[in-house]
């Protein structure tokens, strides 16, 4: 499996644009990309997809989602925007509006292939201002971090939101279970190990009592498969950065003040982070950089942005705040 973040620059240049479904103003930029290994089986070749609106400031965001995940944050954009920043959501290849009929959506064999969009999309971020910040949440999170690593001032400061920075679970889940899918990811890379629990998406969308109305096709409740060959690769970046990373911007790690449980419809789920274990977060945070600092937000869920008001606008103040102190301006 290739972990080299660094050398995997392979680009082409090839740029569709198109009306997004967010509607006026929003774009979405299509990212055509190498062959990739999924390609090589599928006959399928990868594309991303870049979100953004005109640019108005001269700084920027790039945004990056997580698992089962895409943008559907306009509220995000809002506030940034209303502090100076340009934000521009990045889809991964087979995520979202980069979901293609042949590739299973929401999988990769390697993490270090995601290097080719994110080189694109901070590139063309670059083109049109003079400082760009990553934020990256949960799997992005992870992302982001790694990329950062490997990418020396590749963005001006990293911002993360619950990152999924290792394995939430019990020890036998996190050690004999995770060493156990290593010659399984190899052997046979894609058998399903796993899916999502529903509760934490049924919280959250409109349909269902939550306050957002995404689309199922792409943020199903129930996911996707969880492949083996998808854990090994994660788990290969959670042992990474327990090795200790050296990104070397500032860094910015929020997470809620507690995490909750995931196996059955309550509050909670929208009050705590559900999803990840906040004490890992808060433990592998200093293994970032040499620069990071860490925040918890009271009464956030695991996407900090889609938490009930006041945690919501709270984490937006950190993030603005934290960037308004550690960009040049």
């Amino acid at each position: 499996m290739n972990d080299n973040w660094a050398g995997d620059r392979a680009d082409t240049k090839r740029l569709d644009e198109q009306p997004d479904v967010l509607g006026s103003p929003w774009t979405a930029i299509t990212l055509h990309l190498p062959p990739d290994d999924t390609a090589g089986r599928t006959g399928v070749d990868p594309v991303a997809t870049l979100v953004h609106r005109p640019p108005r400031h001269r700084r920027a965001v790039v945004y990056l989602h997580g698992f089962v995940d895409y943008f559907f944050h306009p509220h995000v954009a809002d506030a940034l925007d209303a502090a100076g920043y340009d934000l521009y959501a990045l889809e991964l290849r087979d995520y979202g509006r980069s979901i293609r009929p042949g590739r299973p959506p929401n999988h990769t064999r390697e993490l270090a292939v995601y290097a080719q969009e994110l080189d694109r999309a901070v590139g063309l971020a670059r083109a049109e201002h003079d400082e760009v910040a990553l934020l990256g949440h949960s799997t992005g999170g992870l992302v982001a971090a790694l990329w950062a690593d490997a990418r020396p001032h590749g963005v001006d400061a990293v911002v993360l939101n619950s990152p999924w920075l290792d394995l939430r679970g019990s020890w036998f889940e996190r050690y004999p279970l995770t060493w156990a899918l290593g010659p399984l990811g190899r052997i046979a890379p894609d058998l399903v190990v796993g899916h999502l629990a529903p509760h934490y998406g049924r919280a959250l969308h409109t349909d269902t009592g939550g306050e957002w109305d995404f689309d199922l096709a792409w943020k199903p409740h129930e996911g996707f498969p969880v492949r083996a060959s998808f854990i090994r690769t994660i788990r290969r970046g959670h042992a990474r950065v327990a090795h200790g990373l050296q990104v070397d911007v500032p860094v910015l790690v929020l997470t809620s003040d507690a995490s909750g449980p995931d196996d059955r419809e309550h509050d909670a789920l929208v009050t705590t982070d559900s999803v990840l274990e906040v004490a890992h977060m808060a433990a592998r945070a200093p293994l970032l950089g040499p620069d990071v600092t860490l925040v918890a937000v009271p009464g956030g869920a695991h996407d900090l942005a889609l938490s009930p008001a006041p945690a919501r606008e709270r984490y937006l103040e950190e993030v603005v705040r934290f960037l308004d102190a550690r960009l040049a301006g």
